[in-house]
């Protein structure tokens, strides 16, 4: 559990900062082409009323100074200044008089400057392109334009903008569509002060030109851009792929039972979240190992503990039917029912070692006085005599020591320390019991003034098993599985337990259980 901990809270193992990350790469390569996509369409749309926008303030000029010129002109001169204006700018220009009737039409006195395409005529290129002209229009939301029909009254009223123009004595613009989608721009102007107008006409087919020809500049880098995504992604695909398949032959192998065979990419030198899987991958497969490993000694260790006493129990089972001595057979009983009670503590003690880390991974923790609990604790050792006469001094100092944790699991921790203590301890030699909190850490000590532990055995004492028992003590009574419980308990607590040498130099022992304080 303790490993699995360490491995799972490994900054370097499994975090993933760089700034390539793989889900900002996936956005790039599919944003990038959306969004030159989408760029490109308010680009033309905006290129378009652009243009429009100032082909209407020309519209406006070429009225207004064409109005001036014909203005105190003869008639013949009026004539011919509309026939010379409109094929010079192809126009359609015409003349109204005060009362709104046609007085004079360009395309009436010459052929006319310009003419409006037949699209019944068009081939399926300029079909598509009006259908790709009304497809951007619908993405932008373009604000609809009237269609341009010729009034069948050639009188100043059926122009909407003449009609205006004669009210308000100003120059009037509109913009209408023709059938194949290009722009027809009218501009009205007053002629002179006796209520005469002027209208001009001009199908501005060069916008339409124009729109297009940067749209199909568009659609080519629309392309481009396109198949840069294509490869882009071919390529991430084959970044994110070939190590998942790696990953996936690693898991197969090590799910066959050959895990001592893999060797788990880490990719150290990818930050993203494929170098994030590949190290969580390698160190869960490394835990696994661990686990396994400890699982199959755990297993052999319980084999070689039960069968000492199962080979003296069936030793004495097997003698006791040969042996007549009264005094013999007596002391064969009490060996076997010694080596009972010794199987029956390794079970019990086997049995609560391989539960603690599902346990307390399963727990819900509370907020526990480690001084309450520690004092009720040693007033119940004394009332059943369990510390064989030894006194047991606790002093407690610093902020209340407020821990959390399981209070079953924390009791048995005090139990097996005082145990151990209990066990080193000189009949007449007091057990020093300590509780510190500084604020961030609960800190208990127990010492004794047994032996000691050699520096080189501080840490075999936490494994499994390992039991050095004194030489007066009887054979059996401890399994070698206290401390290693504890220990195992004080991890799943996020805490420690370690062992020490006495702090002011006499002989002994000091075990130090850390565990966070409660907020």
């Amino acid at each position: 559990m303790a490993d699995l901990r360490r491995a799972a809270s490994s900054g370097e193992q499994l975090t993933a900062t760089g700034r390539f990350a793989l889900t900002a790469r996936i956005l790039v390569v599919n944003i990038l082409p959306l969004a030159i996509m989408g760029g490109g369409l308010l680009y033309l749309d905006s290129y378009r009323t652009q243009l429009i926008n100032e082909r209407f303030k020309l519209a406006r000029i070429e009225a207004q100074i064409t109005a001036e010129a014909l203005a105190g002109a003869t008639r013949e001169r009026q004539e011919a200044l509309l026939v010379q204006i409109g094929k010079e700018q192809r126009m359609r220009l015409r003349m109204f008089d005060a009362d709104g009737r046609l007085t004079a039409d360009s395309f009436a006195l010459a052929d006319p400057a310009f003419r409006f395409n037949d699209i019944s005529d068009d081939d399926w290129e300029q079909r598509f392109a009006r259908w790709l002209d009304r497809t951007v229009d619908a993405i932008v939301s373009a604000e609809a334009v009237q269609d341009y029909v010729e009034p069948e009254a050639q009188e100043a009223d059926a122009w909407p903008e003449l009609a205006r123009a004669r009210e308000l004595g100003l120059s009037q613009v509109r913009l209408y569509d023709w059938l194949d989608g290009t722009p027809v721009i009218t501009a009205a102007a007053p002629v002179g002060l006796n209520g005469a107008t002027l209208l001009t006409v001009r199908n501005a087919v060069d916008i339409t030109e124009s729109v297009r020809s940067a749209r199909t500049t568009l659609g080519f880098a629309m392309l481009m851009v396109l198949a840069a995504s294509a490869l882009l992604s071919l390529f991430l695909a084959r970044t994110i792929v070939t190590p998942l398949r790696q990953l996936a032959r690693a898991a197969v192998r090590v799910r066959q039972g050959r895990e001592r065979e893999v060797e788990v990419p880490r990719l150290p030198q990818r930050s993203d979240e494929i170098g994030l899987l590949a190290r969580a991958v390698s160190d869960m497969t490394g835990a696994l190992r661990q686990r396994i490993d400890a699982v199959d000694s755990f297993a052999a260790d319980v084999a070689h503990e039960i069968k000492n006493p199962l080979a003296s129990l069936r030793s004495a089972i097997e003698s006791l039917p040969r042996v007549q001595d009264p005094a013999l057979k007596e002391e064969l009983i009490q060996i076997a029912t010694h080596d009972v009670r010794r199987i029956d503590r390794l079970v019990s003690e086997i049995s609560d070692a391989s539960r603690i880390d599902a346990e307390m991974s399963r727990a819900t923790l509370e907020t526990i006085d480690l001084g309450d609990l520690v004092r009720a604790i040693i007033g119940g050792r004394e009332h059943r005599a369990e510390n064989e006469g030894r006194a047991i001094a606790l002093a407690a100092r610093g902020f209340a020591a407020r821990v959390r944790g399981v209070g079953a699991r924390l009791e048995r921790v005090v139990e097996n320390l005082l145990d151990n203590a209990v066990s080193f301890s000189p009949p007449d030699a007091p057990i020093e019991v300590a509780i510190d909190n500084d604020g961030a850490w609960v800190t208990l000590t127990v010492c004794d003034h047994g032996p000691g532990i050699p520096e080189e055995s501080r840490e075999k004492v936490f494994q499994r098993f390992h039991s050095v028992r004194p030489d007066e003590e009887d054979f059996g009574n401890h399994s070698g599985l206290g401390l290693a419980i504890a220990r195992a308990i004080a991890e799943a607590l996020d805490g420690t337990l370690t062992a020490h040498a006495r702090a002011d130099g006499e002989s002994g022992a000091c075990l130090k259980l850390r565990l966070p304080a409660a907020a």
